[in-house]
């Protein structure tokens, strides 16, 4: 395939109405002050802390390189900016406040999320390990988060721990989305089948190069439910292909000894959606009416951050030592994905070594993905 077909296909899934956001050109630097200290660095962006000079605020701004490996990557970043306006209205997405063009950059300036990634919660110290109710709270807001990207036909295809930042830490804060840097837009009359996402995140759809819907953002709800609930990694195992052929056969470990202080009806919130066939997973508005979520939840609606709860109608319509070798890496793990912000402090460091390979170029993964199995690697990877 020629360099232009690719590319052109690679545009498939992005959204090319034209921004509401205005971009600035003037001198970023003449209004914050940026911390040379970087917060993340992924294959695309670097995140640097910074504050507005004319109010003190913090921020996360996100600075990203417009041409990449030769390329023009003018129209992904536009698509970005699209999805962050687009679910502006939305308080589990990450808000996008400025943007700012430099002759080789663009800037998203995006509200700062104090609180870090919840894979923190997923790796805990003993003393840091939060309650049962507050993992509803918290994946009943990624919830709400995903309503308002689906109601948009946005799936955001690369949901897990490491881009899902909390607004404070302690307190528990609220949840923020970020990272929209392979999400796409679903059209009706185009099917969109990519290799794209991080490893041990990959739905089975994925690896199988069959088109991808908005019920792919719900196989990682339910990676990311396990990990809260368990300290664990479902499927992550010794090597790539290894974790491959754990998502392919759906090897899941529900044992008793898993799941013994955990809850029968989270066990079958995430039976629900560790599921094959993406279309026997529910939709996240189905999800907010699963019995785990339910209970309870005139309480839970209250996050300490907000000083009075919606009704239960209100809320419904918005949108340890590792037990087995599926819980550790193989020794290398991979770069820091990209991420709006991460605090700064050295609690956030992983404590648990993972698989964190994000895939947002198909000819990226093709070395790792061995067909090991007949439904496997079917189709062409670009």
């Amino acid at each position: 395939m020629s360099r232009r077909k690719s590319e052109s296909k690679n545009l498939v899934g992005l959204l090319s109405t034209s921004l509401q956001m205005r971009i600035k050109m003037d001198n970023f630097y003449n209004f914050y002050i940026v911390d040379p200290k970087e917060l993340g660095r992924g294959r695309c962006a670097v995140v640097r802390k910074c504050i507005a000079k004319s109010t003190g605020q913090e921020y996360a701004a996100k600075f990203l390189k417009k041409r990449r490996r030769g390329q023009d990557c003018k129209a992904e970043i536009s698509h970005e900016i699209a999805v962050l306006d687009l679910t502006k209205s939305s308080p589990r997405v990450v808000n996008l406040h400025e943007v700012y063009e430099t002759a080789n950059e663009i800037i998203l300036v995006l509200e700062y999320a104090a609180g870090g990634e919840i894979f923190n919660l997923c790796v805990p110290e003993p003393n840091e390990r939060i309650e049962e109710n507050d993992i509803i709270r918290l994946i009943r807001q990624i919830l709400e988060g995903l309503c308002c990207l689906h109601e948009n036909n946005i799936v955001h295809l690369d949901l897990k721990p490491q881009n899902i930042l909390l607004s404070s830490f302690s307190p528990l804060g609220d949840v923020k989305i970020v990272d929209f840097g392979m999400s796409r837009k679903i059209e009706n009359a185009i099917e969109l089948r990519q290799i794209i996402g991080t490893t041990e995140y990959l739905a089975p759809e994925i690896l199988n190069y069959d088109p991808i819907t908005t019920a792919t953002d719900m196989w990682n709800l339910g990676v990311i439910s396990y990990m809260l609930l368990t300290q664990e990694s479902p499927f992550v195992g010794a090597d790539n292909q290894e974790t491959f052929l754990n998502i392919s056969q759906l090897n899941v470990d529900y044992s008793e000894e898993t799941f013994a202080s955990i809850s029968y009806l989270a066990k079958d919130f995430i039976q629900k959606l560790l599921v094959k066939n993406p279309e026997e997973r529910p939709s996240a508005e189905a999800c907010l009416s699963h019995s785990w979520l339910k209970q309870g939840e005139f309480i839970l609606w209250c996050s300490p951050e907000e000083s009075s709860c919606p009704s239960p109608m209100q809320e419904h319509t918005q949108c340890s030592e590792e037990r087995n070798t599926k819980s550790v890496c193989n020794g290398t793990c991979g770069d820091r994905a990209d991420k709006e912000n991460i605090p700064e402090d050295s609690s956030t460091v992983s404590k648990r070594c993972r698989f964190d390979d994000s895939v947002p170029h198909p000819q990226d993964f093709t070395t790792d993905l061995v067909c090991y199995h007949m439904s496997v690697c079917t189709g062409p990877l670009n």
